[in-house]
């Protein structure tokens, strides 16, 4: 019952960190109350990626005659597409279980609580344990946010979960948030055939993103037959009948918007509730878990990572935290993680792929700057493709030629920002990256091209 880490929840900060804890040489149990793999693998990337990848299959079929292929129609098994989205996050928290006997980790399934002297309390089927540990590690992550005008019922407003398995494809909705989730769902939906109308109280959709980016996007949908609204609130949900009446403040005044089905996708909230922080006295603020570089908490051998503390909210940051963390523990001297070189992904079509600074927030922070920017309608893998829509988009220091930034809209991106981030992390120059030879053709050469643009020496546009 006595462990040198216990780890409580096993999303991609909590198992990661567990994994990398046993290789280390540490006795380690990991609580989880639900599925192993947490949000991410069971409701949230992973799942949401399958739906996607059927929207896009879907979508191919839809336009074969531009690729010179006859297709007899095609027809989307909304059902079958659920199902297959839940099968593959199946699978994947099968692959969680297999992990944890190889690293030979403890599987302790129940609700864990952490207790003051370094104990954690474990309730499953009414009766509660208690185990001890040299070290307690909370990956507690967050759930859809709720708001007061928007209360989720799970039928007519649902969050994301609800999202990845509606028994069947709603004729209507109202997605209320262009984040991430937001717009992968929107897209999804609007492929499958779902009058979408998107909603976002910001003046652009994607609003982290930079602001070239979120009007490439917007024109993108709205090209695919969406209604975007933006500079828009919904004020109230009226659920009383067949449809749900969402009345919408905009520039202009109210209107009302009737669909089947509303999607709140506003966010998340993290799962600080009855965990025993209060009991613990470990420090809080603005909902997140307080800690240090290294996730320590102010209480000493507890530590938090993930979604319940500050930093984005992402899997794999949940998980680069989650093993800075055990090493520290360990003894090691991991470097500390840079915030500013984290990227970020979403999934619709097009897809976008960013990191660094946009190029508002290079000119804040008083750099001045050159920017380069290629197009895709200029690439030939693109045009062979037909995925020309979108660009790269690349922000250099002009007096030291650092990679402050970059922003990518376009088909397959997502899978291209890996280098910027490992050029970023080796401190690359532009002229150190137009002269890295990319391949012929591929999209990636555009982030070469883009480099280019920026010194005035792009051959292709």
């Amino acid at each position: 019952m006595s462990y040198d880490l216990i780890v409580i929840g096993s999303g991609p900060g909590g198992y990661v960190a567990a994994i990398r804890a046993a290789q280390l040489g540490l006795k380690t149990a990991i609580v989880e109350r639900d599925n192993l793999g947490g949000i991410c693998l069971n409701w949230g990337c992973i799942p949401t990626k399958a739906l996607l990848k059927s929207a896009q299959v879907f979508e191919y079929l839809n336009h074969a005659a531009d690729y010179g292929i006859k297709v007899n129609g095609g027809e989307a098994d909304f059902g079958a597409i659920v199902k297959r989205s839940r099968d593959v996050a199946d699978g994947m928290s099968k692959g969680i279980a297999f992990l944890m006997k190889k690293n030979k980790i403890d599987i302790i399934a129940g609700t864990g609580k952490v207790k003051p002297g370094k104990k954690v309390e474990v309730t499953a089927d009414g009766k509660s344990t208690v185990y001890d540990a040299k070290h307690i590690l909370l990956a507690v992550g967050a759930r859809s946010r709720a708001l007061p005008n928007l209360p989720q019922d799970g039928k007519k407003i649902i969050g994301y979960r609800e999202a990845m398995t509606l028994p069947s494809l709603p004729k209507s909705m109202v997605v209320v948030g262009s984040g991430a989730i937001g717009s992968e769902f929107a897209y999804f939906y609007a492929t499958m055939g779902t009058k979408v109308t998107l909603v976002e109280f910001m003046p652009s959709i994607v609003p982290v993103e930079d602001a070239e980016v979120s009007k490439q996007l917007e024109r993108s949908f709205k090209k695919a037959g969406m209604t975007v609204m933006t500079e828009s609130s919904v004020e109230s949900v009226d659920t009383k009948g067949n449809n749900c009446k969402v009345k919408i403040k905009t520039k202009k005044g109210e209107e009302t918007v009737e669909c089947d089905v509303v999607l709140s996708a506003v966010g998340i909230q993290a799962n600080l509730e009855n965990v025993g922080l209060e009991e613990v006295g470990i420090a809080t603020d603005k909902g997140k878990i307080l800690t240090n570089a290294f996730y320590q908490t102010n209480i000493p051998g507890y530590y938090a990572i993930g979604d319940c503390v500050g930093g984005q909210a992402l899997a794999h940051v949940a998980s680069a935290e989650g093993i800075i963390c055990v090493e520290k523990i360990a003894g090691h001297s991991p470097e500390a993680l840079d915030y500013n070189n984290i990227p970020g992904c979403t999934y619709c079509q097009p897809e976008i792929a960013s990191v660094g600074y946009t190029e508002a927030k290079a000119k804040e922070a008083g750099y001045e700057i050159k920017v380069g920017k290629f197009p895709f309608s200029a690439s030939g893998k693109a045009s062979a493709a037909g995925a020309k829509d979108g660009f790269v988009k690349l922000i250099f220091d002009a007096k030291y030629g650092e990679l402050l930034g970059a922003h990518m809209i376009g088909a397959n991106v997502t899978e291209m920002i890996a280098e910027i981030v490992a050029a970023r992390k080796l401190e690359i120059t532009g002229h150190e990256l137009i002269k890295t030879v990319h391949p012929h053709p591929t999209m990636s050469e555009a982030v070469m091209e883009a480099a280019a643009a920026a010194y005035g020496e792009v051959i292709h546009m």
